[in-house]
């Protein structure tokens, strides 16, 4: 097998030569290989973001003082909060209010005018296993996976709506986002659990694509003499999949106009949550995202804010001490920029094509510097890196909010939507974390409705999680509901009164 010779001409107009460095090293299977590689690789996409991001570094390094500070001070500078009028807040919105929104999103549910987008691409490396987020068990008494807590989310939905418009037909369409690595492990989950009693049709998984890692000249870095290195696009690389996938012509087909996309490690998601839904709907929003109050200056969130008359996050570590650490001039004492992002967005379908088709190919690429095994100059690969040897391109979901027209913040209670699982150890963002905060939600819930737990059944919890009584102990203190009866704590008035016993898990028979 020789060259083709408009792929040679093709790399050294690419300044990609040296992927062909080893051919004469390769067997026949193996030049196979490198030739798929390097025909699934838009070289030319490649040499333009790599230009962009090299701008970008050129313009950060001439803007930069000695001491690093003139960059973010220039971001400093230009961040402001977003405006009052353009923001929402569920504990700033009468009852009334709130049940006007919740009425006016399950009626565009029950016209099957709403799906789900979930980001699932990534493993769950970080909490010690092989397989995708999505199908880990926090550990909850039922053992579901953060896969089947959202499936049976949409199915309480599905049938809300179906029950407050005395339909039939109430349909949310969930397409799922994952990646190279997850695609198949994740198909065949919800095969091997019958899609957790949801419609095969209505689950549609795409796969977002991947770009190779290059090294500081641009050049991509090779895994093997005859592979590729590869990483997922980032988030953001949803909207080239949109387009490139046929997924934006799907949605079009089954006529829907609103979007909610969301990450999958947060154990609290309210998917297509009506009440949200029915906010945008009366801002007449083409974009809108949910936020939670940051905590302390610190943490380690972006914030979203106005930056030169248009929308964008800011990452944590771009911010000064001094701007993160300021109030409000209200007496609040809240933060000035305090509008914590938690991945959870609402978009028009039309706002969706617009992006894909106009807007797509001009969102800047991010860069993420690491050690990426690899060949080195002398032909052997290098499996652990001892320093940052190239660079990953990256484009997050928000970096679209600067295409919208009518832009809103939606601020929820943390800890009623926001949970995420991060780590597989410590004190922040576990598989404890989550399970601990999903419990106290139920009980919660139990309480307004009137039940009776026993004393300090709250204590309880949060003092069994931190010292993981809960893992194999059948009487341990644990509350469960099963979000087939209760999607957001309506439905369980049959407890007023009762006196419940733990441990308590309640669900369909």
């Amino acid at each position: 097998m020789d060259i083709d010779s408009n792929t040679a001409l093709h790399l050294k107009n690419s300044n990609q030569e040296h992927l062909v460095s080893y051919w004469n090293e390769l067997d026949h299977e193996q030049r196979a290989i490198l030739i798929r590689d390097i025909s699934n690789v838009d070289l030319d996409r490649i040499t333009e973001a790599f230009q962009s991001v090299k701008d970008q570094l050129v313009e950060q390094t001439a803007n930069m003082n000695l001491n690093g500070s003139e960059t973010n001070k220039s971001i400093d500078d230009l961040m402001e909060p977003i405006p009052e009028h353009l923001t929402g807040s569920v504990d700033k919105t009468s009852k009334d209010q709130l049940e006007h929104y919740r009425r006016e999103g399950l009626k565009a549910i029950a016209e099957g005018s709403v799906c789900v987008l979930l980001l699932a691409g990534g493993q769950g490396t970080r909490l010690g296993v092989d397989y995708p987020k999505g199908m880990y068990d926090v550990n909850l008494p039922s053992k579901k996976s953060l896969y089947q807590i959202q499936a049976e989310r949409i199915r309480r939905l599905e049938q809300l709506a179906n029950e407050e418009y005395n339909t039939k037909k109430a349909t949310i369409p969930w397409f799922i986002m994952t990646s190279e690595h997850t695609r198949n492990s994740t198909e065949e989950y919800f095969i091997d659990h019958n899609y957790f009693g949801l419609k095969p049709q209505n689950i549609i998984l795409f796969e977002q694509h991947t770009l190779p890692a290059l090294d500081f000249q641009g050049k991509i870095l090779m895994d093997e003499k005859y592979r590729l290195t590869k990483a997922a696009d980032g988030n953001g690389g949803l909207y080239r999949a949109l387009k490139t996938r046929g997924i934006l012509t799907e949605m079009e087909k089954r006529q829907i106009k609103y979007v909610h996309v969301y990450c999958v490690d947060n154990i609290l998601v309210r998917v297509a949550d009506p009440v949200f839904i029915g906010f945008c709907l009366e801002k007449k929003a083409d974009c809108a995202a949910k936020v939670v109050k940051k905590t302390f200056p610190d943490e380690s969130v972006g914030v979203i804010c106005k930056v030169q008359d248009h929308f964008q996050v800011v990452e944590y570590s771009e911010i000064t001490q001094k701007t993160a650490a300021r109030t409000k001039s209200d007496d609040s004492g809240d933060l000035l920029f305090n509008a914590g992002n938690i991945c959870n967005h609402f978009f028009t379908f039309n706002l969706l094509e617009d992006v894909c088709k106009n807007h797509e190919n001009k969102l800047d690429y991010h860069i993420a510097k690491k050690k990426i095994p690899s060949i080195g100059k002398d032909g052997k690969r290098i499996d652990k890196p001892t320093e940052i040897n190239g660079i990953k391109l990256e484009k997050f979901v928000f970096d679209v909010f600067s295409c919208a027209k009518n832009f809103f913040v939606w601020e929820v209670r943390r800890d009623e939507e926001f949970s995420p699982l991060k780590n597989g150890s410590g004190t922040k963002d576990t598989a404890v974390t989550c399970r601990r905060d999903l419990m106290l939600q139920h009980v919660r819930w139990l309480q307004v409705a009137g039940a009776i737990l026993p004393p300090n059944t709250t204590k309880q919890i949060i003092l069994a999680d931190k010292l993981h009584d809960n893992e194999n102990n059948s009487n341990a203190v644990v509350v469960e509901i099963s979000p087939l009866i209760s999607y957001a704590g309506e439905n369980l008035e049959f407890t007023k009164g009762q006196t419940l016993k733990l441990p308590l898990k309640i669900e369909m028979k």
